[in-house]
């Protein structure tokens, strides 16, 4: 089977993007019969698998481009990238984000890959204006419209998909995701070591990390408000935040956050800002850490929970969408919405030793049931059924 996909997102850091290139990866390196073409708008500067075939549609504006600040892609190259995917003769073409989602003007069945429904759920939060709202609702129910069938990453986000968006359960196919090669568990106390004095973190600090992005939705301010709790009971804690601080991210909200970290003159000294880091460099952080903590409203996935719990690290996390599904017994979960309980949750993961202990063996055995092949495994399976479904 010739299966086209879309790789418009290829080269975005976040994490659609990464979802992308693990996927196809992984996807390439079994030997199962099915061969793939990989569309990109412009040259990609990430590497890709020797086994693909590459297309280049030469839009103007690469996805990378739109997906930032107030830019968006234009008509002009969403019509060349229709033109070039309906060329490419593929028996089926595959959207690994509807985020990048284009029609194509042809009868090839077509699988779409839908995350989450947070911009539906939250509206408010994630678009600065309705216009951008009713942009986004358009494009996704032309998108499935187009779509014989639909994939997605979570049994939580499969029933969102289905009583949100109105897709049938039997149409939705569900995959998973895995960590990348660099998480895994850490025993050189000289690594540990040097990653925390490169941000300024003492040895005797018991840290906290938080990963990923700084839309509203991830509540990270909640986060932030919880740490002079925390510190009464455990003044020695630190927590590490780690992501993208320059503000050109769709209406992030850095400025509120850094702002958040600053009202409290104690915790103030205690909270820090890494900005982004590469993989090897976070895996190292999250090794030496106590917890991961996601105080997401929702998420799709969570994949920094995987990240971590291969790492070792337990995972304290939002009770809400697919997060309880993910970290299962390798962690702790609250109400996002209640900073008393997200300072409870830290307190107890940090005042308790052998529970600790406990959480963090969890989370290597939990871990090892996520994984990319996996992942390809079952999106196999997803392509057979689109190719079938008529």
């Amino acid at each position: 089977m010739h299966v086209g996909i879309d790789a418009t997102s290829w080269d975005n850091e976040r994490g659609f993007g990464r979802f992308t290139r693990s996927l196809v990866s992984a996807l390439a390196a079994r030997d199962t019969g099915f061969r793939y073409t990989l569309l990109f708008d412009r040259a990609p500067e990430r590497p890709v698998p020797d086994s693909v075939e590459i297309n280049i549609a030469g839009a103007r504006q690469s996805m990378s481009e739109a997906s930032s600040g107030a830019k968006a892609r234009g008509g002009a190259d969403m019509l060349t990238l229709s033109r070039a995917a309906k060329g490419l003769g593929a028996d089926l073409f595959f959207f690994p984000a509807h985020y990048s989602f284009y029609p194509i003007f042809s009868r090839v069945p077509k699988l779409v890959c839908i995350h989450d429904t947070i911009p539906e759920r939250f509206p408010d939060l994630i678009f600065p204006t309705k216009r951008n709202f009713l942009l986004w609702q358009a494009k996704t129910r032309l998108a499935l419209f187009q779509a014989r069938r639909v994939l997605t990453v979570s049994d939580a986000s499969a029933k969102d998909i289905s009583e949100i968006l109105g897709v049938r359960r039997d149409r939705i196919d569900v995959t998973t995701e895995g960590p990348f090669e660099a998480f895994r568990p850490i025993d050189d106390q000289a690594r540990l070591a040097a990653v925390r004095a490169r941000h300024d973190i003492a040895d005797g600090d018991r840290l906290l990390v938080y990963v990923g992005g700084f839309n509203r939705h991830k509540n990270v301010l909640r986060l932030i408000e919880a740490m002079p709790e925390i510190l009464d009971a455990c003044p020695d804690a630190r927590l590490a935040i780690v992501g993208r601080i320059t503000g050109d991210r769709f209406w992030d909200n850095v400025e509120e956050l850094t702002a958040g970290a600053a009202r409290d003159a104690r915790a103030s000294g205690r909270i820090s800002f890494t900005g982004e880091i590469d993989d090897a460099e976070l895996a190292e952080l999250l090794a030496g850490a106590e917890a991961l903590v996601l105080p997401s409203l929702w998420e799709g996935f969570g994949l920094p929970a995987v990240e971590a719990m291969a790492c070792g690290t337990p995972v304290l996390a939002s009770d809400r969408g697919s997060l309880p599904e993910v970290v299962g017994d390798a962690g702790l979960l609250f109400d996002p919405e209640r900073t008393e309980d997200i300072a409870k949750a830290a307190t107890r993961l940090l005042s308790e030793a052998p529970f600790r202990v406990d959480l963090r063996r969890n989370a290597l055995a939990r871990a090892k049931t996520f994984t990319w092949n996996r992942s390809a495994e079952l999106v196999e399976g997803a392509f057979r059924r689109t190719a079938a479904t008529s």
